[in-house]
C-alpha cells in the first residue's frame, strides 16, 4: 500500500484551496462551421487559458437547402462536442455555457439535435440571436478596439451569416448602437457557387451581393460620413481574416499570437484575396495557413470581405483571433463575483 505522509496531505488540500479559490470556466461556441473550445481560469486583467479545442465540423452543410441538420453533420459534431465535454470535465469546469449560432437558428430539427446533445455528452445548448451573438463577438474583442477613435465597425464573417456591429465607443465605454445579421455566410456561399472553383466572374458577383445587402445598414447610420472625418476603426472577427492575416506574413504555420491584433491595410486585404483566388484548390489546401478543411471557404470569405472593405473605406483593418468564447469567460467571470474585465462595455443608450 502506498505511504500518504502528513505532509503530502497538506499539500493536496492546499492545492485543492487554491484549485477552489479560482474557479474554472469554458465557453463553447457551436457555429455553422465550427466547434469551439475555451477553459480558462480568472488571472489579474482577464482570465488564463488552460485548454482549448478547435475542429472544422460543418454543421449547417445543406441547411440552407434543405432546412434541416444532415445526420453526417450531426455525427461529425456530437464527435467533436464528446470531445469538449471530456475536456470540461477533466479541468474540473465550474461554470459554463454552450451557445449556437446560425446553423441551429434555421434548422427545424434542433430541438431534436439539442436532445441528443444533452444525452450523449451532458451539454446543455443554447441557441442564441443573431443580436446576442454579435454582444458577444464584442465583448470578446473589446481590448482589441482604439478609444481615439469615436466609432467602430466590427464584423464576423460566419459560416452560416455575416454579423455586423456598429459601435460607440470611448475611453469609458463602448456602445452597441446598431447590428445587422446577413445571410452570407463562407458555407452556404460555397455550396450555392462551388467554392472550390469560384472563377472571377463568380467572385466579382458575391462582392455585388453582399454590396447589396449592406446598403440599408450604411443609409441607417451614413457611416462612410464618419470615415471621411476620420472618426471609425475597423476590426475583424472570423476564420477569413485571420487566414488572410496569416497567408500576408507568410507564417510556416498558423500561430494566432503573430495574428492576434496585427493589422491588414486594405491594398493589402485585395491583393491576398486576389491572389487567393487565382490559386487552385489544391493549391490553398496545401497552403499552412490554411489546410483542406478551409481551401473551399476560404475565397468566398474574401469576396465578403472584399464587399465591406469598399463599402466602408476605412482603409485598415484590425484583425482578432477572439470573439464570442471570449466574451462568454469574461461575462461569465464577471456574474460569479471575479472581474472579468468588460472593458467598461455597456449596451444601453448613452447617458
Amino acid at each position: 500500500m502506498d505511504q500518504v505522509t502528513l505532509s503530502d496531505a497538506r499539500n493536496f488540500v492546499g492545492r485543492r484551496v487554491r484549485s477552489l479559490s479560482r474557479p474554472t470556466y469554458a465557453a463553447l461556441d457551436l457555429g455553422t462551421n465550427n466547434c469551439r473550445l475555451l477553459v480558462a481560469r480568472p488571472a489579474q486583467g482577464g482570465f488564463r487559458v488552460i485548454d482549448a479545442f478547435s475542429r472544422i465540423v460543418r454543421l449547417g452543410e445543406g441547411v440552407g437547402r434543405t432546412g434541416r441538420l444532415s445526420e453526417e453533420a450531426v455525427e461529425r459534431t456530437l464527435t467533436a462536442l464528446k470531445v469538449c465535454a471530456k475536456k470540461m470535465r477533466r479541468r474540473g469546469v465550474w461554470h459554463s455555457r454552450t451557445v449556437a449560432t446560425e446553423a441551429c437558428r434555421r434548422a427545424g430539427n434542433f430541438e431534436e439535435f439539442r436532445t441528443r446533445v444533452h444525452a450523449e455528452t451532458g451539454l446543455e445548448l443554447e441557441v442564441i440571436t443573431s443580436r446576442e451573438e454579435a454582444r458577444l463577438a464584442v465583448t470578446g474583442c473589446a481590448p482589441l478596439l482604439d478609444a481615439g477613435r469615436d466609432h467602430a465597425l466590427v464584423f464576423d464573417i460566419g459560416g452560416g451569416s455575416t454579423e455586423l456591429m456598429w459601435l460607440a465607443v470611448d475611453e469609458t465605454r463602448i456602445e452597441l448602437v446598431d447590428t445587422v445579421s446577413l445571410p452570407f455566410g463562407v458555407v452556404t456561399l460555397a455550396e450555392q457557387y462551388g467554392g472550390d472553383r469560384v472563377s472571377l466572374a463568380t467572385y466579382d458577383g458575391v462582392v455585388s451581393t453582399i454590396l447589396a445587402g449592406l446598403e440599408t445598414f450604411e443609409t441607417r447610420h451614413r457611416i462612410r460620413t464618419r470615415i471621411l472625418e476620420q472618426r471609425v476603426q475597423m476590426l475583424g472577427s472570423s476564420g477569413t481574416v485571420t487566414t488572410l492575416a496569416g497567408v500576408f506574413q507568410n507564417l510556416p504555420r498558423y500561430d494566432r499570437a503573430s495574428v492576434d491584433g496585427s493589422f491588414l491595410d486594405f491594398p493589402e486585404v485585395r491583393r491576398v484575396s486576389r491572389g487567393l483566388l487565382a490559386m487552385d484548390y489544391a493549391s490553398r489546401a496545401a497552403h499552412p495557413c490554411i489546410g483542406r478543411d478551409r481551401a473551399d471557404l476560404v475565397v468566398v470569405g474574401c469576396a465578403i470581405l472584399e464587399a465591406i472593405c469598399r463599402e466602408w473605406p476605412v482603409g485598415r483593418l484590425r484583425i482578432a483571433d477572439r470573439g464570442v468564447r471570449e466574451g462568454i469567460l469574461h461575462e461569465l467571470m464577471a456574474d460569479t463575483g471575479f472581474s472579468g474585465d468588460r472593458s467598461g462595455i455597456a449596451f444601453g443608450p448613452r447617458r
